[in-house]
């Protein structure tokens, strides 16, 4: 390994460290904030997260974490506000899915959702965190990652700067002729959803509340760097 690497591994274990030392707090103080903040947390956990995932994908590609024009702190931006979109998203399928089983199947109006708020690990808490996780990467997650691509592409076109990020995009001129739709249904749609992103997701749906959300932050560099390493096929 580079001296870069033992440098990210170092910063990480710095980061990491007070969650595992109870005498700091610092885990308390990460869930309160996150219970009276969660979309302000969820910025920057994505934030930081998913464009290290990014980062991550380029030193594996390139041998390096950063290039010009690759514009970390663009990507900062949009992922943090990709995340808050995120959290969203959750709240919204978390509820509403369990009533949409609910009315679909003829069962009284809270009985499922009863099931999957408890705190008990069972086949029906499975199944519906399984049919929650579905209905988000099925309906959702195409036109977060495809956006988020666009974005990508945007970034680069501009040189990796703030301000060319906060420039319009060409947005028909990226979907027409810039981005690649067999990478971005042959391998992100068709694959990484369903075989990783349906089973990653029905884990983060059946962990504690206080946990999902800092799970869900973590599954932020897999993304980050599957969507890196996608884009970045030939």
């Amino acid at each position: 390994m580079k001296r870069q690497d033992w440098t990210l591994i170092l910063c990480a274990a710095a980061v990491l460290a007070p969650f595992f030392i109870p005498a700091t707090g610092f885990f308390d103080w990460f869930n309160r904030a996150t219970a009276t903040h969660p979309f302000i947390m969820a910025f920057f956990k994505f934030a930081i997260l998913a464009t290290l995932g990014e980062m991550l994908a380029l030193r594996i590609r390139k041998g390096v974490y950063n290039e010009p024009g690759f514009g970390i702190v663009p990507r900062m931006m949009v992922w943090g506000v990709l995340g808050m979109c995120i959290t969203m998203a959750m709240i919204i399928f978390k509820s509403g899915t369990p009533a949409f089983l609910e009315t679909v199947g003829g069962c009284s109006r809270g009985s499922l959702g009863a099931v999957f708020a408890s705190p008990t690990l069972s086949w029906g808490k499975l199944g519906i965190a399984f049919a929650v996780s579905v209905a988000m990467n099925t309906i959702f997650a195409p036109v977060m990652m495809t956006f988020h691509k666009c974005t990508d592409i945007h970034i680069q076109d501009t040189g990796g700067t703030v301000r060319g990020l906060l420039r319009p995009m060409k947005m028909r001129e990226i979907i027409s002729r810039k981005l690649n739709w067999d990478v971005q249904w042959n391998i992100v749609f068709k694959k990484t959803i369903p075989l990783f992103w349906f089973p990653a997701h029905t884990v983060t749906f059946i962990l504690p509340a206080n946990l999902q959300v800092l799970f869900a932050a973590l599954l932020g560099v897999a993304l980050g760097l599957i969507l890196a390493l996608a884009g970045g096929r030939k």
